[in-house]
């Protein structure tokens, strides 16, 4: 990690908490891996941002950093399976739609193409990251019997999930003719 640039170190570090989360979350600690969770995701945001702006854009980062966001949320979803907290179908699609677009993304970049994150692969992140940290927080504010926040989010990012890879598979037809 000594020769990586700062997005990449940002990156390695998201990889490097999910064991961190993954403990403190099946050991019943879900504030602590919250807070873990949360600045996981928010070095997501960091090492784009300064990537861009910095001219730091490197193919590892490329690779890494979209791979570093699926291991974080599938880390959270499938602990949630086992602790009964999410539905194992909704992860199967989440699951599903990931692998779906990792596949198209590398027959695309085998013809030559690059798939560059859409709008709704973006906003479908937030709502899958959105829903985990409510779920951690148990639904904070409004508690386990208040307002269905949690639940409301999880759906959303479902819903999501599957626009975002309708939207990607309509807008890549073309890599399926190759």
């Amino acid at each position: 990690m000594k020769n990586m640039n700062l997005p990449n170190k940002l990156t390695m570090l998201r990889i490097l908490l999910i064991p961190f989360f993954m403990l403190f979350l099946l050991l019943g600690h879900s504030y602590i891996a919250a807070v873990i969770f949360i600045v996981a995701s928010v070095t997501d945001t960091l090492d784009g941002q300064i990537a861009r702006r910095y001219n730091l854009v490197t193919n590892f980062g490329k690779i890494m950093d979209p791979l570093a966001d699926k291991l974080l949320v599938f880390s959270a979803f499938l602990c949630m399976i086992q602790l009964g907290i999410v539905p194992a179908w909704m992860v199967v699609i989440i699951l599903a739609r990931e692998l779906l677009i990792v596949s198209l993304r590398a027959v695309a970049a085998a013809q030559g193409t690059v798939i560059a994150a859409s709008w709704w692969g973006k906003i479908k992140t937030v709502s899958q990251m959105a829903a985990v940290i409510l779920l951690l927080i148990n639904n904070w504010p409004f508690g386990p019997d208040g307002f269905p926040l949690a639940t409301i989010v999880l759906w959303a990012a479902v819903i999501l999930t599957i626009i975002s890879g309708v939207d990607y598979v309509i807008k890549n037809k073309e890599v399926f003719k190759g």
